[in-house]
């Protein structure tokens, strides 16, 4: 803890430094024409020595704004611990030339260090989350803030891989014999039934060990730009597949749960990927009995997880029992412009749409920025609600005092 405040006391006018300038969003086409026309490493070098202090500067300023009882939790002082080493050993290339011939190599060899280092922050920090709500409890206002700084603070993780993973492939060995025509972890002709077919091969594995059974898929693909074409989109298919593993994973344990006694067997989970002029969006549907209006938005929430605290051990299923799957899916199709959201029809079953931009130009780079808005966000005291809240129980117009004479 005493080399921790050392590095925070020594560090802190870089990290406002830093911070005061904005994370510089990239497109996926720009991330594609970079890799695949101009490589040059030094560029990449450049670029990378300003651009990632710049993107950990921001959020390390943010995570100083929530609560202290919450920043004292032993998993949050772990991941600012990380945060400001990996900050720390970035500076040490503030000025060292690209033309020096270790210099390339020993960034390079950083990165993959730092990246390593980065591995368990989303649930070391989900951690630190429970550590505070089993101390404190639930506080409205408190979550609001802890919802929207988490939601930052991931989509920052996000793209500070993305970065550091683009370099490393390009540059290093790291490249995938499997995927060759990848650029990086971009594909410039992802296939999108694949990526929904592997996803759920995956999901049906995991959903079969636990169960016994599983769903059968049904894929459908709609082509407006070339009909009777299979869809291709430029992507980064981890993060499509990412997303598609959590929903497929969820209407597969909902249309177990619900139809195992049955005795017409399961129903299938249905897929429709379709292709527009502006959207390429994806639709999970399943039988599973829905999910009631009022939960919906509580399934995005990350201090709703009611789930036993989950192992943090080598091996284990990543996010299981945080509820964090869909939040952190979300922020995967927000990072390039698009979204993901949930239909629900209680009684009958959920759509799951993934919208994503269907040019890569368009799919840019969507970051969060400290700055004065955010800060008001964290500062401003909670209003008296303007709309009308129904109490818990129905209302006895028969007592009210009131009531009309007979």
């Amino acid at each position: 803890m005493r080399i921790f405040m050392h590095l925070l006391k020594n560090s802190n006018p870089k990290i406002e430094y830093y911070s005061r300038f904005s994370p510089s969003p990239l497109s996926i086409k720009q991330f594609l024409e970079f890799g695949r026309d101009n490589a040059c490493e030094k560029t990449s070098y450049m670029f990378l020595r300003k651009e990632l202090p710049v993107r950990l500067a921001n959020t390390m300023r943010e995570v100083n704004l929530l609560p202290d009882k919450l920043l004292s939790q032993p998993s949050v002082r772990l991941v600012q611990k990380w945060y400001m080493q990996s900050f720390v050993e970035l500076l040490d290339y503030e000025n060292r030339k690209p033309e020096d011939p270790h210099v390339l190599n020993d960034f390079l060899e950083l990165l993959i260090e730092i990246r390593n280092r980065h591995n368990d922050v989303v649930p070391t920090m989900a951690q630190g989350v429970i550590e505070y709500k089993e101390k404190f409890g639930f506080d409205p206002f408190i979550s609001s803030n802890i919802q929207y700084f988490l939601d930052r603070f991931y989509t920052n993780r996000i793209s500070f891989r993305m970065l550091i993973n683009q370099h490393t492939l390009i540059f290093g060995n790291d490249t995938n014999p499997a995927h060759p025509k990848h650029i990086g972890s971009i594909d410039p002709t992802c296939n999108v039934a694949e990526v929904v077919s592997d996803a759920y091969d995956t999901a049906k594995m995991l959903c079969e060990k636990y169960y016994l059974a599983a769903p059968e898929l049904k894929i459908e693909e709609f082509n407006m730009k070339h009909p009777k074409r299979p869809i291709q989109v430029v992507y980064v298919p981890s993060h499509l597949f990412h997303m598609l593993f959590e929903l497929f994973k969820n209407s597969m344990r909902a249309t177990v749960e619900l139809h195992e006694n049955g005795n017409e067997g399961l129903p299938p989970v249905k897929a429709k990927v379709t292709l527009g002029k502006e959207d390429l969006s994806v639709k999970i549907s399943d039988r599973g009995g829905g999910v009631p209006l009022r939960k919906i938005d509580r399934l995005f929430n990350y201090m709703y997880s009611t789930a036993p605290t989950p192992s943090l051990e080598p091996g284990a299923v990543p996010l299981a029992g945080f509820g964090y799957g869909l939040p952190i899916s979300r922020l995967y199709a927000r990072y390039f412009q698009g979204d993901l959201k949930l239909y629900s029809m209680e009684g009958v079953g959920t759509d799951a749409v993934i919208y994503l931009k269907a040019l890569s130009s368009e799919s840019f780079e969507r970051l969060p920025v400290f700055n004065k808005s955010a800060w008001r966000h964290y500062k401003t005291s909670p209003e008296a609600d303007d709309w009308s809240n129904p109490s818990k129980e129905p209302r006895d117009a028969s007592k009210s005092k009131y009531k009309a004479n007979r």
